[in-house]
């Protein structure tokens, strides 16, 4: 009796999906720059900035502490504002929890990998394994990209002027809108909790610090009920 065949990598999807998150990793890239250039110019050495984004990995999170740096506040503010952004990280890895796949090692590097971008690309797949290669393809090249990025614009320091009037800084959430669009359209419920979400964040823009806006948006799951709830209460 012959063994069974494991069934081979679909290199089409993979080299779709390769496609696909250069996009992500092209603006990561940008950001990157970014961040290491303004790091750097604002007074903190090559090797903050380069050592953050291998252990935090957190763009927002890292912007802000290094904000608070160069306001003149302490480490322990710093570290506090970075915890306070990249809380909503914990409900995103409980959406990819089973994307991840077995094993310690495998779902503590995984995690690491866990931001805005790789989820958003991973739930957009239409299949179990092909959202498991989504979400390692563009996490693993988006860990790489950023972080080239960010040593690149350490490097280059003050060369880079004042990185704000380049626009870098919308070029995330640009590509972020470009992923998230095809669920808004492909279902309601997703769609009314996304527009509840901005809605609060927006108004609660002016008088929140920056960062708790995204957190207050969370809320706008509140709008969302499963299938199973929905059929219960009918």
């Amino acid at each position: 009796m012959r063994s069974p065949q494991r069934t081979p990598p679909d290199r089409g999807t993979d080299r779709s999906l390769l496609r696909d998150s250069s996009l992500v990793w092209l603006a990561s890239g940008v950001v990157g720059v970014s961040f290491g250039a303004v790091s750097v110019a604002g007074g903190l050495p090559v090797w903050v900035p380069a050592l953050m984004s291998l252990v935090v990995y957190a763009g927002s999170a890292q912007f802000s502490a290094v904000g608070v740096l160069l306001a003149g506040g302490g480490p322990v503010a710093a570290v506090a504002t970075g915890l306070l952004l990249n809380t909503r990280t914990a409900a995103f890895s409980l959406a990819v929890a089973e994307i991840l796949g077995t094993g310690r090692a495998t779902r503590f590097l995984g995690a690491h990998l866990v931001t805005d971008e790789t989820v958003a690309f991973a739930l957009a797949q239409s299949d179990p394994v092909r959202q498991r290669r989504a979400f390692w393809i563009s996490g693993l090249g988006l860990f790489a990209v950023w972080n080239t990025g960010v040593l690149a614009g350490a490097l280059a320091g003050s060369a880079l002027g004042d990185t704000a009037r380049y626009g870098l800084d919308a070029a995330f959430p640009a590509v972020l809108v470009a992923l998230v669009l095809p669920a808004l359209r492909a279902d309601a419920a997703v769609l009314r909790c996304a527009l509840l979400g901005a809605a609060l964040a927006l108004a609660a823009t002016p008088a929140v610090p920056a960062g708790v806006p995204v957190l207050l948006a969370l809320a706008g799951l509140f709008l969302h009920r499963r299938p199973t709830d929905r059929g219960a209460a009918a």
